[in-house]
């Protein structure tokens, strides 16, 4: 069944479609809102830099302990109301750690909103897959640049509250509660009925085998490797440069008001910036995302996009200053922008695996890199400087550079898999 006969998306569909959006968008914006009060939350608790990566690796931790758990619960509950769930619990965790007396129930709490968190991911990716098999095009890049938009906004958000004055108490609660808002809602519109239900445009029974064995055709003949043991090979490819668009992110997320304000010396409004400028990059990179990789393929994009990301930052590193620094992690968001998205998708499609294998796997094991990253980079810099441990933003682009390779060259029709 080809896709020029299919008729345009129902109307259910596109509020669904609108109802993912919001739900990663208030995803974004939640963790973002505690992000820039790192650097007080850090000099009021007392914490040398190896206890500060310690303590913020606890949010990857938590990630990864519920990460398996959250498609048990998918299935169980269902992806929307998991999602919404999942939201609910990590904006109470981010509000009482912002809140936290101490160095325990700062890792604690930021525990608990990283495992909340891995469960809204995977819910909320579930269901944009679902919604975009009824549109029979792609469009999960699309859910990820509105994250980034809600990254954005939370970061905005935390600077404006930080510039008025007000208390992480007044700030959290008030974001906390207009985001939680936000999710509550977006779950009415979003698609009714389970996850497995038969997609609208999935091929019928009797061509099963045939779709089966054209995807595995397709990936051969863009030039990813066929067969079971190359399908676990790409697996693991794809893992890992998930992971390195994860190691980029947290080097915005956990060190770049860190490296502005302490070892640049710039102001904690301006501090914020480094991180702004990254997920903004990130942002507009993920609007770009599809057409760049209908018109060049995945593959060259990805390798683009390590250059940019390993030639920028290693560039803002090279000669430390307030603005090239910022450049530099705006030029590390651009090029990792479609990284995740697209190695979710292509998991999610690998030949020889059950449908939502692969994208739980990739979900899972690529925070890894949040939990790698926070403590090798503050270890690293209390041996030598925050400048020498950030060096893994231009390493983690050249590891995209090198598995690039497993990519496919062209992007095929999304399938109707169900």
């Amino acid at each position: 069944m080809s896709d020029d006969v299919l008729v345009g998306p129902a109307v259910a569909d596109r509020r669904a479609r609108g109802a993912v959006a919001v739900l990663f968008l208030t995803n974004g914006a939640l963790f973002a809102n505690l992000l820039p009060r790192y650097p007080e939350i850090k000099s009021d608790l007392g914490m040398g830099n190896a206890a500060y990566g310690l303590a913020v690796a606890a949010f990857p931790t938590g990630a990864i302990v519920a990460g398996l758990a959250a498609g048990a619960l998918t299935r169980r509950f269902g992806s929307a109301r998991v999602a919404v769930a999942g939201t609910l619990l990590t904006a109470a965790g981010i509000l009482v750690a912002g809140l936290a007396e101490s160095v325990l129930i700062f890792a604690s709490m930021l525990f608990l909103a990283g495992a909340m968190d891995s469960v809204t991911d995977v819910g909320q990716n579930a269901h944009g897959l679902r919604v975009q098999r009824r549109y029979g095009r792609s469009i999960i890049n699309s859910f990820h640049a509105i994250w980034s938009i809600g990254a954005v906004a939370g970061g905005s958000m935390a600077a404006g509250a930080i510039a008025l004055g007000l208390s992480r108490g007044q700030h959290l609660v008030i974001s906390g509660v207009l985001f939680a808002a936000l999710a509550c809602a977006a779950l009415r519109f979003c698609l009714p009925g389970p996850d497995t239900e038969p997609d609208a445009r999935a091929v019928p029974d009797s061509e099963a085998g045939r779709a089966d064995a054209a995807v595995a055709g397709k990936a051969t003949a863009a030039g990813r490797p066929g067969g079971p043991r190359s399908v676990y090979y790409v697996l693991a490819a794809l893992v890992l440069i998930a992971m390195a668009g994860t190691l980029v992110e947290d080097a915005g997320n956990s060190w770049a008001a860190l490296y502005l304000s302490d070892s640049l010396d710039a102001s904690v409004t301006l501090a914020a910036s480094g991180y702004i400028a990254l997920v903004g990059a990130q942002f507009i990179g993920r609007i770009l995302g599809d057409r760049l990789v209908d018109r060049f393929g995945q593959r060259a994009v990805a390798r683009a996009g390590g250059l940019i990301a390993a030639a920028g930052m290693g560039l803002a590193l090279a000669v430390p200053t307030v603005p090239g620094t910022v450049l530099g992690f705006a030029a590390a968001g651009l090029g990792v922008a479609t990284l995740v998205p697209a190695a979710m998708h292509e998991a999610d499609e690998l030949p020889g695996l059950r449908p939502g294998s692969g994208l739980t796997i990739v979900s899972w094991l690529m925070r890894l890199g949040f939990l790698l990253s926070p403590p090798a980079v503050g270890l690293v810099a209390d041996h030598t400087s925050l400048r020498m441990g950030l060096l893994v933003v231009p390493l983690a682009g050249l590891v995209v550079v090198a598995l690039a390779g497993v990519l496919q060259t062209r992007r095929t029709s999304v399938s109707g898999r169900s």
